[in-house]
């Protein structure tokens, strides 16, 4: 690789190229990523290594992979993108009508009402803002938060930290026991599992299944994997034909409108556990957008979720509640 010629002209647009390839390991992902075309990618990613004289990327592998040197420059360039990113969003918080790109992940839970609710309010708050909505499982949105590639999220609290990644919890989402209609044996006896009805539950890879799994843990109680399912809907037909009980939330229980008539909630027993529902930013996220995105998830969860369901369902009452 050639000396470079002139330290001028140093490209912003090269570094987040550069950041992104290397986060990938892929031109191609890196192209559709970005909206651009491979070779534009490429020519950005060519034009920074002849500006610096280095080669940042060993181009014979596949995926590509970072020179030495190039690890030394992404990880002084992540703290540097990392500031400018900051300073812009600090330099445009007073002013929500200039926001111009925010990109938005929720959990499927809020897809019925709150989301869609959420979408119309923002684009009149920020018309001149291009917005990207993304409907994934709370791991997949917490890993694209970390990967940068959305702006907030909306998702369940994992057991693990956060690291940089900045958290406001939104709702207390208790579980609780769903049985179909027709069943009526003691609770205590369904969670011993000493009756004939099978547990269906969340797939394994889920946050909401580990923190159920974790409490029957601490019950000592261990109950056989019949039937695994990532879809709330899908447990709840399932509970509805009475072919189980299941462990869910209220929250995913009001989803199930189509299934109610078939379907009776009850209090878990012995102690209450619960999730929780956070607005997750990236740390160069405008204060001003996550105050307007707060505030209006907080206001839509409460009348059109949490009031509903505790005029019907009184012992929620100080268990479905939001978070101060």
């Amino acid at each position: 690789m050639s000396k470079p010629t002139s330290r001028k002209g140093l490209s912003l647009k090269w570094l987040e190229l550069f950041q992104v390839c290397a986060r990938n390991g892929s031109l191609r992902k890196t192209a559709r990523e970005t909206g651009l075309s491979i070779s534009t990618v490429s020519h950005h990613l060519r034009s920074l290594e002849d500006h610096l004289g280095v080669e940042l990327f060993n181009h014979s592998r596949r995926p590509m992979v970072l020179t030495p040197k190039g690890h030394v420059f992404l990880r002084n360039i992540d703290v540097a993108l990392h500031a400018i990113r900051k300073a812009t969003a600090e330099a445009s918080a007073g002013d929500l009508a200039e926001a111009r790109y925010l990109r938005l992940g929720t959990i499927e839970d809020l897809d019925s009402d709150v989301t869609p609710e959420l979408a119309v309010y923002l684009s009149q708050k920020m018309p001149d803002c291009d917005f990207l909505y993304h409907t994934a499982s709370s791991h997949e949105i917490i890993e694209m938060l970390r990967d940068r590639e959305l702006d907030l999220g909306i998702s369940t609290t994992p057991p693990e930290r956060l690291r940089d990644l900045q958290d406001q919890p939104l709702l207390r989402d208790p579980f609780v026991v769903v049985l179909p209609a027709t069943v009526e044996p003691p609770v205590p006896e369904i969670i011993a599992g000493t009756s004939k009805l099978p547990f269906l539950q969340f797939s394994s890879d889920l946050i909401i299944a580990g923190q159920i799994e974790a409490q029957l843990r601490r019950m000592g109680v261990a109950l056989p994997h019949k039937f695994e399912c990532a879809s709330n809907q899908t447990l709840m037909a399932m509970v509805a034909a009475g072919a189980g009980w299941t462990i869910t939330t209220p929250l995913l229980f009001s989803r199930a409108k189509r299934f109610q008539p078939m379907l009776r909630m009850h209090p878990f027993p012995g102690k209450r556990f619960s999730r929780t529902l956070s607005l997750i930013a990236t740390p160069d996220c405008s204060r001003s957008v996550r105050d307007i995105v707060n505030r209006k998830i907080r206001g839509s969860l409460e009348q059109q979720v949490i009031q509903p369901f505790v005029d019907s369902t009184p012992w929620l009452k100080d268990q479905f509640t939001l978070i101060d």
